[in-house]
């Protein structure tokens, strides 16, 4: 199962890799210097595919056909652990689900660091 936000609207981001006091609207370069939000403006308006897995499940056609409104799909995870968030088909956070208003949300709780490598 996934949730997908097309980008409806402006998001408020909150820098939570790691405890510092730095504005949430500035991202440091890779020479270590400070780039504004400004500065980033361009990419603000591109879109992103976001899903949050709650979990995976394996199912033969058969049945998958069988189903039916109200029938449950065991999922591979356990209630109370962490749900995987992708941006672009890529892992980059680990999260729960919570409840805002009448919606369902999810909060990070642990961001995934990209390997050096990684494409």
């Amino acid at each position: 199962m996934a949730n997908e936000d097309e980008n409806s609207g402006d998001v408020g981001l909150q820098n939570l890799d790691d405890g510092s006091s730095r504005s949430p609207d500035l991202a440091p370069k890779e020479d270590g210097q400070v780039r504004s939000a400004q500065e980033l403006e361009p990419v603000f308006d591109v879109p992103v595919r976001v899903q949050a897995v709650l979990g995976k499940s394996t199912l033969e056609v058969s049945q998958l056909l069988k189903l039916a409104p109200g029938a449950v799909v065991e999922l591979d995870r356990k209630v109370g652990e962490a749900i995987d968030i992708y941006v672009n088909n890529r892992l980059v956070a680990r999260g729960e689900v919570v409840l805002v208003e009448d919606h369902l949300g999810v909060t990070m709780t642990e961001i995934i660091k990209l390997d050096g490598g990684a494409n």
